[in-house]
């Protein structure tokens, strides 16, 4: 695998999206070499940080493959960077990994820790109310990591995927879940026994918090 693209994001105005009215989604590819940080990209805008970046969520990835299977759908070919990612990776399918799996890219080393889920922001950077829907059926979510290895990285770089052997679960599983709102504890439990994002894991702890209260 190889880097094909970095994406930096600044603020700006969007209509249709989340009640914040402005957004960094829109991601431009960058021919220099970008710093990341444990929080990310340094020059990348997160308006919305209640639900995008942190420690867990700091890098989002998207993958040339996935890419090619939109480009086939909508009838027309998309720019590193649309859906938002930092990081645009060729050869990759998101519905492949697993939390806790770790990308190698130059220096910089980064751990899978959530699937991205789409939202009106995402519907309205593609000017189609229903495509945060399109989305989840498409199940090629993307994946955020958080970075293990700080460093800088640019377009070319190599790419290398090492696979997590703990106890884990698939970044499609973990996608699937977020929709069902009564999973049996069986399936929470494996949730938190994975490295999840800090975001999932509270709500996960949540979930089951209630379901053992009704359990008695």
């Amino acid at each position: 695998m190889q880097l094909i693209s970095v994406n930096i994001g600044h603020e700006q105005e969007i209509e249709g999206a989340q009640k914040l009215g402005s957004t960094g989604i829109y991601k431009l590819p960058v021919d220099i070499p970008v710093e990341v940080t444990p929080y990310g990209l340094a020059g990348d805008r997160i308006v919305d940080s209640e639900n995008h970046g942190g420690l867990d969520q700091a890098v989002y990835i998207y993958g040339g493959t996935d890419y090619a299977w939109w480009a086939e759908i909508l009838g027309k070919e998309l720019s590193p960077g649309t859906f938002g990612e930092n990081l645009t990776i060729s050869d990759l399918e998101s519905d492949q990994f697993q939390i806790g799996d770790r990308l190698q890219v130059g220096a910089v080393t980064l751990e899978a820790t959530a699937p991205r889920i789409p939202c009106r922001t995402l519907a309205a950077r593609m000017g189609d109310p229903a495509f945060a829907k399109r989305f989840r059926q498409a199940e090629r979510p993307g994946l955020y990591c958080r970075v293990i290895e700080t460093g800088w990285v640019q377009a070319g770089d190599p790419v290398s995927l090492e696979r997590f052997t703990g106890g884990t679960i698939t970044l499609l599983e973990m996608f699937r879940d977020y929709y069902e709102r009564d999973l049996p504890e069986a399936t929470l439990r494996r949730h938190l026994a994975a490295p999840i994002a800090i975001r999932a894991r509270l709500d996960t702890e949540e979930q089951l918090r209630k379901l053992l209260e009704a359990q008695g």
